[in-house]
């Protein structure tokens, strides 16, 4: 089965044209990685950017994710061949739970079910979470079983390290897949990271990749930026230093940006 390459395509916020050039540019330049959701509304641009790049789909990890309203039994299978349709596929390496639900509306136990029957018919390679804190995954572990969650996509960054969450997936065998790593741009201004940026000759964001995937990280930027999408690429040449590292690990400060209403209790 194929592994999740660590640096992937996000298309968070991107719509239409900009979600389809964003993918067809990624893909061209080398990415083998993309990652949408139902609720980015942009699962039908990504199926045609993979059909028109003429890579092959066995050469493509594609993770999308079922958003809240489809959770229960009637809805959540239907969803997923939905999103297949859209992406011009029949099947994605990657299905994830976009958010847990706060009100247990429909229980955990219920769209957990849901999403290792989409594994089990073969219509997902493997099954994960997303924005799922360390109670919330013990207790998808304890519904599952062990081994049966790929990862756990949550908000990390150089100003969010996560660490109790980091751990815990670590402790169990669950990728740690951080979304937002540059901080909307926030951490790509830091002194720090444009210092040690310079001395490695580097782009900032080239110093945040090479952390991340130093730290056992996968990662999905977005950009509609073809040098951008180029030169992240390039971060695989850089490889930081101990005291590099233990300079980014004090930048920590808990600056939290993907926190909505429904939001769950973060450790």
């Amino acid at each position: 089965m194929k592994t999740m390459p660590y640096l992937g395509a996000g298309t968070f916020r991107l719509k239409e044209q900009a979600a389809y050039d964003s993918v067809m540019m990624a893909l061209k330049a080398g990415y083998r990685h993309i990652d949408t959701a139902q609720i980015y509304g942009n699962e039908a641009e990504v199926g045609n950017a993979m059909v028109d790049s003429n890579v092959p789909r066995k050469e493509i990890f594609l993770t999308t994710k079922v958003w809240m309203d489809k959770f229960s039994k009637e809805t959540f299978l239907p969803s997923v061949h939905e999103s297949l349709e859209k992406l011009k596929t029949d099947y994605v390496d990657l299905l994830l739970i976009h958010w847990p639900l706060k009100n247990e509306e429909v229980s955990m136990q219920e769209y957990l079910t849901e999403l290792k029957a989409a594994k089990d018919q073969g219509l997902v390679k493997q099954i994960g979470v997303s924005n799922f804190t360390n109670a919330q995954l013990k207790q998808a572990i304890e519904i599952l079983g062990e081994g049966v969650i790929y990862t756990n996509q949550v908000e990390v960054h150089p100003y969010l390290q996560n660490r109790k969450v980091v751990e815990l997936c670590k402790a169990n065998d669950v990728i740690v897949t951080g979304y937002m790593p540059f901080a909307y741009g926030d951490v790509l201004k830091d002194e720090t990271i444009i210092r040690i940026a310079d001395s490695h000759k580097a782009t900032p964001a080239q110093i945040v990749l090479a952390w991340m995937r130093q730290n056992d990280f996968v990662t999905i930027p977005s950009s509609t930026k073809q040098k951008n999408i180029e030169s992240n690429l390039k971060a695989d040449s850089v490889t930081l230093s101990q005291s590099d590292l233990e300079e980014i690990a004090t930048l920590d400060r808990n600056h939290r940006l993907a926190n909505p209403d429904f939001a769950p209790e973060w450790d």
